[in-house]
């Protein structure tokens, strides 16, 4: 796996989990789904993804 197809898949777990948590437990765990989705897109503009330097350093792929 990719560092890349990590993130996203990182990325569709946490936004599943807190989809599923604000219909089981209490509806302000969308606020997780919210920070995952804006994250995703302050990603794409600027290049900078705390996901993927993660991802690197657990897969041992490059430098961070």
């Amino acid at each position: 796996m990719t560092v890349e197809n990590g993130v996203r898949v990182m990325a569709g777990v946490m936004v599943l989990a807190g989809v599923a948590m604000s219909i089981l437990l209490n509806p302000w765990w969308l606020l997780l789904a919210a920070f995952v989705g804006i994250n995703l897109i302050q990603s794409a503009f600027t290049k900078f993804c705390p996901a993927e330097m993660v991802l690197q350093r657990f897969l041992g792929k490059g430098k961070v």
